[in-house]
């Protein structure tokens, strides 16, 4: 009998290679490199290689800019949903039982009063991960909460803006939104009470034609997105190019729009100055 015959294969073991979650990766919009996951929280969601500044979720936000990540949310009313019976490809009731599982929140907002540098405000800030930030009634009346809140208490409020606008699923009722928080505001101002806002990205539509755009002082973060309508529509209108870099927040602060442009690992410490002096 040949050998040949005999012959048995070596037993060799192997492992199974094991695969790297693509969710732990974020990639920079701006120069593409790639983020660690677990690097966004403490480099306060900017990227080390080029400084943009990437969506800062709303919680981590919070929790950096309250003194320990301490704060008391302020309860608004609620408001009953779908005033309008709104469909389109799906019913409005449906979106937001779908964004509020994904968000743990009932709309796009958190009212909350803590202390930032040792300095108390108020704060009303815009969750941009519910249905793009967008202005709803509910969002309307959490503004004009936090106005009468800071009032009746005395202390700066600061409002921190990320919006795609107006939301269309409420038609004119989120329209009238606009006029009720200027005018909540407007009462604010008269109480001799400091506002101040954060322009974060994106600020659009009918936020930016209604309380984001009323701040004692304006600030914005590098980058953000802030105008009306977005560029590619006003393009488009006035069949021209655009200027460069055009509706970015460095383009508004050089044309008197915006007070300061403020990197995130200076806001705390601005925030705090501004409300210890204007306060």
């Amino acid at each position: 009998m040949s050998w040949l015959t005999n012959f048995s294969k070596p037993k060799i073991s192997t492992r199974k290679k094991r695969g790297v979650s693509a969710s732990v990766w974020a990639k920079c919009p701006a120069c593409g490199d790639l983020i660690y996951d677990q690097d966004l929280v403490p480099n306060l969601y900017v990227c080390g290689a080029c400084g943009h500044h990437l969506r800062w979720p709303l919680k981590e936000r919070l929790a950096a800019w309250f003194d320990k990540g301490l704060y008391t949310e302020i309860p608004v009313p609620h408001m009953p949903d779908d005033p309008l019976q709104f469909k389109d490809r799906k019913r409005y009731k449906d979106r937001l039982k779908e964004a509020r599982k994904a968000t743990g929140r009932e709309d796009a907002f958190v009212v909350a009063s803590g202390e930032v540098g040792g300095n108390p405000c108020v704060v009303v800030a815009l969750d941009f991960d519910f249905m793009a930030g967008s202005m709803s009634r509910a969002v309307g009346e959490a503004v004009v909460v936090a106005a009468q809140a800071a009032q009746a208490a005395k202390t700066p409020l600061l409002a921190v803006t990320a919006s795609g606008g107006a939301r269309m699923q409420e038609s004119v009722f989120s329209l009238m939104q606009m006029a009720r928080t200027t005018a909540a505001l407007a009462d604010l101002r008269e109480a001799g009470v400091p506002y101040i806002v954060m322009l974060a990205d994106p600020t659009t539509g009918g936020v930016t034609a209604s309380f984001a755009m009323l701040g004692d002082v304006t600030l914005a973060e590098p980058g953000a997105l802030i105008g009306f309508a977005g560029p590619r529509v006003i393009a488009q209108t006035i069949g021209g190019t655009l200027p460069e870099g055009f509706q970015r927040a460095e383009y508004l602060k050089e044309h008197g729009m915006v007070d300061a442009v403020v990197a995130r690992g200076a806001q705390k410490t601005t925030i705090a100055r501004l409300i210890s002096l204007l306060g």
